[in-house]
C-alpha cells in the first residue's frame, strides 16, 4: 500500500489592519497609547496607523514625530475612529462610539462602574469588541496595564508628597527623608501591593521612615522581601493605625479593591487627629478610596484642606508623567497588536488565546458563544456569564 500525498497547509499571511489613535478630549489625560517608536515597528510590519493631529502633544510627541515614524496624520477624529482597531486612554463617549465602524475593535479603559446603559447599548449596536485596560491579563495571570500604571503612581506619589510638604506650597516645611541631626519624615502606607512597593522604595531611598499596613499577611511578607529591608509592617487595626497616623507626615492610601468598591479604613476621626500640614494621597480614589475624607480632585485643582490636612486625590496620577506613561503603555500594546495582525484580527486573538478573552468586555463578532465555549472547553452557560460580567 502506498501513502497518498496530502496538500500542505498554506499558512495565512498577515492581515493588514488599520489602527486609529484619536486625540483625548479630557484636559486631565495627557498620555497616548503608542509612541512614535512603536508606530515605526507597526508600520514596518505592514500596519496602517492613523493619528489625529495633536494626539501626542501633551505627552511631548509632535505630529512630525509620528509622521516620520510612518503614521498618517488625520485632521478630524472621525477618520481615526473609523479604523479597524481604535486605541484610546479614556473611554469613548457615546458620540465617539457612533463614529466607529461596524464590527471594529476598541482598546481603552472602560471604567464600567461609571458607564450608562446607553454606552453599553451603543457598543452592542455597533457590534464592537471592546478590550478594557483594567481587565487585561497576560499569560501568567498578571494585569500588565494595572501593574505598569501602579509602578508609575507609586514612584510619583512620593514626589508629590515632597512637593506639598515644602514651604513653597505652604506645607510643613519638611524635606521628604532626613538629614544629619534631624528626625526622618514619617510615612504611612496603607496597602502592600505594587503602588505601595514603589512608593516605599522611593521613600526609603530618600531616607524616610515608613510603616506599611495591610490585612494580607502574605502581601506584607512579600513587600518586606522585595524591599530587602526590615520595615515596620502591621495588619490594619484601629489602635495601631490611629497611633501611626497621629505621627505621620505623609499618608499614602494604596489599597486596591479586589471586587467592587474599596473599604474605608481611615475614618474622619483618625484624620482629625493627624498633625496639621500633613498630606494624604489616596491613590485608589478611582475605586472609592480607603480614606473617608478623600474626594476626587483634578490635575488643575489637585488638593484641598480638610481638618488642616492637605488631601491629594487625583484619579489618574500616571498622567502627571505622560511621556513615561505613554512609553509604558506602548510597550504593552505593541506586541499585542502585532499578534493581532499576525492572526488576522481581534476575533482570532480571542479564538487563539484564552488569556486575551479575559480582557474582552463585549464580544459581538461572527463567532458564536457556542464556538468559543467549545474552543476553551467550558460550558456555554459559563461563557455567557463571563461575557455578562463585562456589562
Amino acid at each position: 500500500m502506498l501513502t497518498k500525498e496530502s496538500p500542505a497547509v498554506v499558512k495565512k499571511g498577515k492581515k493588514s489592519i488599520t489602527i486609529g489613535i484619536p486625540k483625548e478630549k479630557s484636559n486631565s489625560e495627557k498620555r497616548v497609547v503608542l509612541t512614535p517608536e512603536s508606530i515605526g515597528i507597526l508600520s514596518n510590519n505592514g500596519l496602517t496607523v492613523l493619528v489625529e493631529a495633536g494626539a501626542g502633544l501633551a505627552a511631548k510627541f509632535s505630529d512630525q514625530d509620528f509622521s516620520d515614524a510612518g503614521a498618517r496624520i488625520v485632521y478630524n477624529s472621525k477618520e481615526a475612529f473609523e479604523a479597524q482597531v481604535v486605541l484610546k486612554i479614556d473611554p469613548p463617549s457615546v458620540e465617539e462610539i457612533g463614529q466607529m465602524s461596524m464590527g471594529s475593535c476598541l482598546i481603552s479603559s472602560l471604567q464600567l462602574s461609571k458607564q450608562t446603559s446607553e454606552f453599553i447599548n451603543r457598543l452592542n449596536d455597533k457590534k464592537i469588541t471592546a478590550l478594557a485596560f483594567e481587565f487585561l491579563e497576560d499569560k501568567v495571570g498578571g494585569m500588565p496595564v494595572v501593574r505598569a500604571m501602579s509602578e508609575i503612581a507609586g514612584s510619583t506619589v512620593m514626589l508629590i508628597a515632597a512637593e506639598y510638604l515644602s514651604s513653597v506650597n505652604d506645607g510643613k516645611g519638611l524635606i521628604l527623608g532626613g538629614v544629619t541631626g534631624v528626625p526622618p519624615t514619617q510615612v504611612v502606607i496603607i496597602g502592600a501591593g505594587t503602588v505601595a512597593e514603589y512608593a516605599a522604595r522611593t521613600a526609603l531611598g530618600l531616607g524616610a521612615n515608613i510603616k506599611i499596613f495591610d490585612n494580607h499577611i502574605y502581601k506584607l511578607r512579600r513587600i518586606r522581601q522585595l524591599l530587602g529591608q526590615q520595615v515596620h509592617t502591621s495588619t490594619i487595626d484601629n489602635f495601631n493605625l490611629t497611633n501611626a497616623l497621629a505621627e505621620a507626615d505623609v499618608v499614602i492610601g494604596a489599597l486596591r479593591a479586589e471586587k467592587g468598591r474599596n473599604k474605608i479604613v481611615v475614618t474622619e476621626e483618625m484624620v482629625a487627629n493627624m498633625i496639621h500640614g500633613s498630606i494624604i494621597i489616596d491613590v485608589g480614589i478611582d475605586q472609592g478610596g480607603c480614606i473617608e475624607t478623600a474626594v476626587p480632585t483634578t490635575h488643575e485643582n489637585p488638593t484641598y484642606l480638610h481638618h488642616g490636612i492637605i488631601h491629594y486625590a487625583v484619579p489618574n496620577i500616571a498622567s502627571r508623567v505622560a511621556h513615561t506613561g505613554s512609553y509604558s503603555l506602548s510597550n504593552i500594546f505593541t506586541p499585542i497588536i502585532l499578534q493581532m495582525a499576525e492572526l488576522g484580527g481581534a476575533e482570532e486573538m480571542i479564538f487563539n488565546y484564552k488569556w486575551f478573552l479575559r480582557g474582552v468586555y463585549a464580544y459581538r463578532g461572527s463567532l458564536t458563544n457556542a464556538h468559543l465555549a467549545r474552543k476553551f472547553g467550558i460550558q456555554h452557560k459559563e461563557l455567557q456569564l463571563l461575557l455578562a460580567a463585562r456589562y
